[in-house]
């Protein structure tokens, strides 16, 4: 028995479970976006109802979280095209409240990230990134060395 492997399940991973099974006890429907080269920086949960509408969801632990560069990026971003994104740290009513005003994530941004950039300036960012993206997809184009022979 000594030998078998004990996965730990993330914090925010267990907040999404519950939240899921919270939310659709109220009606919404929850779909859990995965992440991946296609969907970086995307919330954690897309959010529908029928007579509250469309929400993005995004779950961090309250007193310990973190932005992905990528959220840095994408959310003010997306903010500018006016999609909101808002932050739940639990499955409780205080959490389902903010739901209903309006788009929280700003309240969580750390002074220490340094101010929110223009969207200017978050276009300039993606259009570089794209540049270089496909910069390194050139046939004839590699990041490692081929070996001889």
């Amino acid at each position: 028995m000594g030998n078998i492997k004990r996965y730990s399940v993330r914090p925010e991973a267990v907040i999404q479970a519950d939240l899921i099974e919270f939310l659709g006890a109220r009606g919404w429907l929850v779909e859990h976006t995965h992440g991946n080269l296609y969907q970086v920086g995307f919330p954690d949960l897309y959010l529908f109802h029928k007579t509250w509408g469309e929400r993005w969801v995004d779950c961090k632990v309250k007193g310990r979280y973190s932005f992905t560069n990528a959220q840095k990026v994408k959310w003010p971003l997306w903010e500018s095209f006016g999609v909101g994104i808002w932050i739940l740290t639990a499955a409780s009513d205080d959490e389902y409240a903010k739901l209903f005003t309006k788009p929280n994530w700003r309240v969580y941004w750390k002074k220490s990230w340094g101010e929110l950039p223009s969207v200017d300036e978050l276009m300039a960012e993606l259009v570089a990134q794209r540049k270089q993206e496909l910069e390194s997809r050139k046939p004839g184009k590699s990041n490692e060395a081929l070996p001889n022979g």
